[in-house]
């Protein structure tokens, strides 16, 4: 059955179309209320402009309340280990892919296309920055985000592994619209941790975005993932659907450091 339409508003002199306006904006705020819409209607003609802005006000504060509510919780579960955003990043060190320009990666157009992004290069120049950076607007833009770092990550599935609940982990991780893995290759890990690694990254395949940061070159997974045909999946994965963005430039924490002055 189709939506039974709003009951009129009756006329009263002299409504002005600003006030009439409004008035069936507030009706159309109040579907889901419980209260009789012919009531309501009939309390709306009487009205005056101010208490027409305060029901306004009222009805609208809902569903904004309601997804700031969302933000919050999507910011807390995400895991973020700071609250670091675009604004303070510095983008002189980037090397861009020539197809994706800095207005359609913080538009966040590769997650929306399930593709992946490996930020590479030295420590200390940035990657990590922006990986928080990209997390946290996804999570205002309503998307499902977790964050890891690689030695994180192992010890999260390992745990999990031990306590017989690795298939629910697995499926809680792949609920993200966006993962990313922090610090990929710092650590090398031994067989069962690349198969814990790989079992995540290939459940994201074509249904998810990664962001990997890491200052190793492809040619130097297989010795991170202790195997080198289980790194050679891994690349061909992320290759097909992911962006390298290369990061260049002397370490920030360096050149800021304490122990230099």
């Amino acid at each position: 059955m189709g939506r039974r339409p709003d009951p009129g508003i009756p006329e009263t002199r002299r409504r002005r179309a600003g006030t009439i306006a409004k008035s069936e904006r507030v009706m159309a705020m109040s579907r889901h209320l419980t209260l009789t819409r012919g009531v309501l209607a009939e309390h709306i003609a009487q009205a005056t402009p101010a208490q027409l802005d305060f029901i306004e006000s009222w009805f609208g504060a809902g569903p904004a309340s309601r997804g700031q509510s969302k933000r919050a919780r999507l910011l807390k579960a995400a895991g973020f280990p700071n609250a670091k955003g675009l604004d303070g990043h510095d983008r002189s060190s980037l090397r861009m892919p020539p197809d994706r320009g800095r207005v359609r990666l913080e538009g966040l157009e590769f997650v929306g296309e399930s593709e992946d992004l490996v930020l590479h290069g030295p420590v200390g120049t940035g990657k990590s920055h922006l990986a928080v950076a990209l997390g946290r607007l996804a999570c205002m833009n309503a998307m499902p985000v977790r964050f890891f770092t690689a030695s994180g990550l192992l010890m999260r599935l390992r745990r999990a592994k031990q306590e017989n609940r690795l298939d629910g982990e697995l499926a809680g991780i792949g609920k993200a619209g966006l993962l990313t893995i922090d610090e990929f290759g710092y650590m090398p890990v031994d067989e069962e941790g690349g198969r814990l690694l790989f079992q995540v990254i290939a459940d994201s395949y074509e249904t998810g975005s990664i962001i990997y940061t890491t200052n190793i070159e492809f040619s130097g997974w297989g010795r991170v993932l202790g195997d080198k045909n289980m790194a050679a999946a891994l690349i061909d994965r992320t290759v097909h659907h992911g962006r390298l963005i290369r990061f260049e430039g002397r370490s920030y924490r360096s050149e800021h450091a304490l122990m230099t002055r």
